[in-house]
């Protein structure tokens, strides 16, 4: 994860110094409950969001740089959240169980042959009947560079076994570029 790493030495795009829109309106809605996972969780945005609504929430990302940020903002907001360097790919090393996973821009960066052990490690931590919240990057999305582009039909067919998609709806992913947004794909995903 150098690439990851290497971004959080200044501010990447994806990081707009607070929780993306789209999944606040999740949590606002009730969505977002019980015990709460954020992988990819990047500088903390969402973690910290939830935390500050009530919910228990952890933090994974891959990048230590992240991590360490996130850490530091919990710090100075106050707020008794774990985040945690790990690997999406073997989220049953962190030995804990949820009732809702959230994924703001990590989906997209798996290749194709990356995807079931994405989905088996997400079911290894996910409790039966628990939900998975996933924003990635549309195919509608004209490509000015940035990651991989995601249609619906990739969606359901990763989540095709042991899984029901709820929906899949259009949204937008903001960025701190010019633009201030990308298009999107926002799911929910029951574990079944």
């Amino acid at each position: 994860m150098g690439f990851f790493d290497e971004a959080y030495e200044g501010v990447p795009p994806w990081d707009i110094g607070r929780p993306q829109n789209e999944l606040v309106r999740l949590a606002e809605a009730g969505e977002i409950r019980g015990k709460v996972l954020d992988i990819g969780c990047g500088t903390g945005e969402h973690v910290l969001f939830l935390a500050g609504r009530g919910l228990e929430v952890r933090g994974v990302d891959a990048s230590a740089r992240a991590i360490k940020k996130a850490k530091s903002k919990a710090a100075s907001r106050r707020l008794a959240v774990r985040f945690d360097v790990g690997d999406a790919l073997h989220l049953e090393r962190l030995d804990e169980k949820f009732n809702t996973i959230i994924d703001s821009g990590l989906f997209h960066v798996f290749e194709d042959g990356e995807r079931p052990a994405f989905t088996a490690s997400l079911a290894e931590v996910l409790r039966p009947g628990g939900t998975y919240f996933m924003m990635c990057f549309s195919e509608h999305e004209p490509n000015w560079g940035g990651p991989r582009r995601v249609t619906q039909k990739e969606i359901r067919a990763t989540f095709a076994e042991g899984w029901r998609v709820n929906w899949i709806r259009e949204a937008r992913f903001e960025t701190n570029l010019e633009a201030g947004y990308a298009k999107a794909w926002l799911s929910s995903i029951t574990r079944t």
